[in-house]
């Protein structure tokens, strides 16, 4: 763009450049003539005509300088008129410095969320080298990674100059100077930080002796649980820190600015940071279990994403023919790391971006009309300057210099506003959305509330300025002023026409994802969220290290301690609360058919590991059969319970009762049906999960080594008489009371999680409402404007029909008549418009169509009112007109 600009204005001076020298050669050439006229020889006159002039070089600057300072003067003195009648008339000026601002400070608002989520380059170096690696399924869904398939990923790949894994884990019990507290933590294998680029702002990275099994125990700290727990103390390092009964020697401490995600893994920063390849969970070395483990790589240089895909799909063919049972029919995904992180809200956010777009076009709208009817009040004062010899250019340029006042009024004003709204939008915004801690007004904001502070300027003061440059100078001086054209009326009924239709388009949106919140609160999750408490347990390394036995026991003790406290009806252990996204998906093969030749050709169904009171405490049907029961334990055979969707899915018709299912991992073995329940929405209340089908097994019936995973932080659910919250401070206490080491963590209510699962739609909804309603305001006041200014010029005809004898009511219906043909015109553009606008909202709406009837119709009937009301008050003030006053109006 700027290599344009530069040509552009070397062709504008090399043309003023001419035009320069063939005027001083004219000059010349008439000098020397006149020399000859007065009778000196041609030589001699010419020599004598260009010493006259002197070096024409300066001459041509002095020209050009000149006109240059031209330009200045006029531009300073066109400003100084325009703010000089700005202030003329301060009640027009507030109106639409205030319209502005309101429009420009929206937009600056939300595109300070738009510029960090999506246009911001990640904070890390070289982000455009950075991708997301996952597992590939045939049918184009992403999935984590086993362990050993990473390393091997590790080993063969020809792309990556380094690959890194990591996952969330349970936890740890941090046993301080004080009581135990609960640590969230993330495991990273050593290349994790180095991959990204960070470096601690204090000791070092993990080094590869640490990240294996039986490594020296080492912890890196976050920075806000630096500050918070070490009071930023700088001599940390090399200090250890007693997890889960284990001393960790403190290796590093990450630098403030950290931050990390993806869209297909809620990445939780971690209070601490372990290597992950020290976890000695028993799933760590079988390539068949996908355990929560992630990966990115950093692409080396000169490398494209193509090639490392086609790298990786080489990798993914070795392991499919190396490990048929666990690799076969799966590949490898690469996608680069900021389209994992933002691909899933981007669509979302440009839809809020072009919403208040047109809130600003809308206010840019209303400001054009208010300066098409102030400038016909104006219209004298240009015929008069258009008789005295001013062009049409300066007439223009005078009312763009006011139109750009107040547009940077405007502006400025917008972006104090905007201050305040950025605050407001995170307040509201999804806790998922990616990047939120970059949301600010920096500098590309602060050029984009220029850049749209200068182009509304010009865009709402061109078309007034524009009509008003080339005056009827015989009519205007004839009638001194007195009224406009029907032309300036066709004009801004157009601009209320564009109002309206805008209004429309940006009523449907709020009105469908308002639909879309009514439907989905509406929609039966299959479980009663009321008075249900979701909460986890951090037990100590004495009950956790112990055998499988003891362990049962434990976990028996401690439900019934929580059941004992006062106000709790039902008590249950689980391994994930419904609707929180955290899942394992289990593959099976039935009884009557053949194992698959792999994991990969299997069906999978979301696992649920609870205990006996589950379906009471979350008031779950029994739709056949039983439930679990105090028999089901290990000495007992092993069962388990379907939902509703997994017995038709797999079923049909026949009754599951009685019949086998096999699992070849972590269950490992075959588990008879013994019950049918009501189908939970696990993934959310729309359910857009990839799994959906599920089953349940007994806690007690869990395998050793799965019993004290299990056991290192087991969930629990339990439901209340009363609000959950009001007892949150017993339950704890009967924690401590079990064990003074075991501490309870992440205590929610199912009512929240609930209201969590719409936290991205009901920003939509929050935003997109908003807007509508300051459009529906400002279509309103636009429409009043242009009736009632039309109406204020039409008094003397009005007059003159009620003198010869109109009745009251047929003036009404005429001023009406007219306003109403404008509504409904902009109504019907925008119900157009909307019909295919609203496609683009397909991912965010939610049992409604984009086109839903009740919404259009809806929508139509308010705006249509909401402009009928706005047209009648100017329409009544006409009606009531005197016809003695108005015949003697000028």
């Amino acid at each position: 763009m700027s290599a344009l600009r530069r040509i552009t204005n070397l062709f504008q001076r090399s043309k003023l450049d001419k035009e320069i020298e063939a005027e001083l050669s004219a000059h010349i050439e008439m000098r020397a003539a006149d020399n000859v006229a007065a009778g000196m020889p041609p030589d001699e006159a010419r020599r004598e005509a260009l010493l006259r002039f002197g070096n024409r070089t300066v001459l041509k600057e002095r020209v050009t300088a000149a006109d240059a300072q031209t330009f200045v003067d006029s531009l300073w003195q066109d400003l100084r008129y325009g703010l000089r009648m700005l202030r003329k008339s301060p009640g027009f000026t507030a109106v639409a410095i205030l319209t502005l601002a309101l429009g420009i400070g929206a937009n600056t608002s939300l595109f300070s969320v738009v510029n960090a989520v999506l246009l911001n380059p990640l904070p890390y170096p070289h982000p455009n080298q950075l991708v997301s690696v996952d597992t590939l399924y045939s049918d184009g869904a992403h999935n984590n990674i086993s362990y050993p398939d990473f390393l091997d990923w590790l080993r063969d790949n020809h792309s990556f100059s380094s690959l890194a894994a990591y996952k969330t884990c349970c936890g740890f019990n941090w046993t301080g100077k004080t009581d135990a507290q609960r640590l969230s933590s993330v495991e990273v294998s050593a290349s994790f930080f180095p991959t990204l680029g960070v470096v601690p702002i204090l000791g070092r990275n993990f080094s590869p002796s640490e990240d294996q099994l039986n490594g020296p125990p080492a912890v890196i700290l976050s920075n806000g649980f630096w500050k918070s727990k070490f009071a930023s103390a700088p001599d940390v390092i090399g200090k250890t820190m007693n997890l889960d009964g284990t001393d960790y020697r403190i290796a590093g401490v990450l630098p403030a600015s950290f931050y990390f995600c993806c869209a297909n893994f809620n990445f939780v920063p971690g209070d601490v940071y372990v290597p992950l390849g020290a976890d000695k969970g028993f799933f760590m070395q079988d390539r068949k279990i996908h355990s929560g483990i992630w990966a990115v790589g950093r692409i080396t240089d000169g490398i494209t994403v193509a090639r490392a895909r086609a790298d990786m799909a080489r990798v993914a063919r070795n392991l499919a023919a190396t490990y048929p049972e666990a690799d076969k029919g799966t590949g490898i995904a690469v996608t680069p790391l900021k389209q994992e992180m933002v691909g899933a809200i981007e669509p979302l956010l440009l839809i809020l971006l072009a919403a208040v777009g047109f809130v600003l076009l809308i206010a840019c709208a209303n400001v054009a009309n208010l300066l098409l009817a102030r400038s016909t009040g104006r219209a004298r004062e240009f015929a008069i300057r258009a008789a005295l010899g001013a062009s049409q250019g300066r007439i223009v340029c005078q009312l763009l210099a006011e139109s750009v006042l107040l547009a940077v009024a405007g502006g400025t004003l917008g972006l104090l506003l905007a201050w305040w709204g950025t605050t407001a939008a995170l307040a509201v915004l999804p806790s998922t959305l990616p990047r939120a801690n970059d949301v600010r007004i920096d500098p590309h904001v602060l050029l984009f509330t220029v850049v749209i502070s200068l182009a509304a300027g010009i865009l709402f003061g061109l078309a007034p300025a524009l009509k008003t440059s080339h005056p009827d100078l015989h009519e205007t001086l004839k009638e001194g002023g007195r009224g406009g054209s029907g032309g300036r009326y066709r004009t801004q009924g157009v601009f209320v026409i564009v109002e309206m239709a805008l209004a429309v388009v940006l009523l449907i949106g709020a009105g469908l994802t308002i639909r879309t919140l009514a439907r989905l609160w509406s929609v039966n999750p299959g479980f009663d969220p009321h008075n249900v408490l979701s909460f986890s347990v951090g037990l100590p390394p004495s009950i956790v290290n112990t055998n499988a036995t003891t362990i049962r026991a434990e976990l028996g003790q401690l439900t019934d301690k929580v059941a004992a406290v006062p106000g709790v009806t039902a008590v249950a252990l689980l391994n994930e609360a419904p609707l929180t996204g955290n899942y394992s998906g289990l593959p099976f093969w039935l009884e009557e058919k053949p194992k698959p030749a792999n994991e990969n050709d299997m069906p999978e169904a979301i696992w649920s590991i609870v205990s006996r009171d589950y379906l009471k405490a979350m008031r779950i049907p029994l739709l056949r059969g039983r439930f679990l029961g105090p028999q089901d334990d290990t000495d007992s055979p092993r069962i388990c319970v379907v939902d509703e969707d997994f017995a038709r899915e797999h079923f049909g018709s026949q009754d599951p009762i009685g019949k086998h299912i096999n699992f070849d991992l972590i269950l490992k073995g075959q588990f008879e049906i013994v019950g049918v329940v009501g189908h939970i929405n696990q993934y959310g209340l729309d359910e857009s999960g990839a799994l959906y089908s599920e089953f349940y097994t007994p806690v007690l019936q869990l395998p050793d080594a799965t019993i004290q995973q299990f056991a290192s932080s087991p969930g629990y659910i339990l439901r209340t008489a009363g609000p959950p919250d009001a007892i949150i401070g017993a339950i704890r206490n009967a924690v401590r009371d079990f064990n003074s080491k075991a501490v309870l963590f992440d205590p929610e209510t199912m009512d929240h999680i609930v209201s969590q699962t719409l936290a991205s739609r009901r920003f939509a909804m929050i935003l997109l409402a908003a807007f509508a309603v300051v459009a529906l305001l400002l279509s309103s006041i636009g429409i009043y404007g242009v009736i009632s200014y039309i109406a204020r010029q039409r008094t003397r005809e009005i007059g003159i029909r009620i003198a010869l004898g109109a009745q009251r009511r047929d003036v009404l219906r005429i001023v009406l008549g007219q306003g109403t043909k404008v509504a409904l015109l902009g109504v019907a553009i925008g119900l157009a418009a909307a019909a295919g606008l609203t496609q683009l909202m397909t991912g965010i709406i939610y049992g409604v169509s984009a086109t839903d009837p009740i919404t259009f119709i809806g929508v139509a009937i308010v705006l249509t009112v909401v402009a009928l009301v706005a047209c009648y008050i100017p329409a009544r003030r006409a009606m009531r007109a005197d016809p003695m006053v108005a015949l003697r109006y000028e």
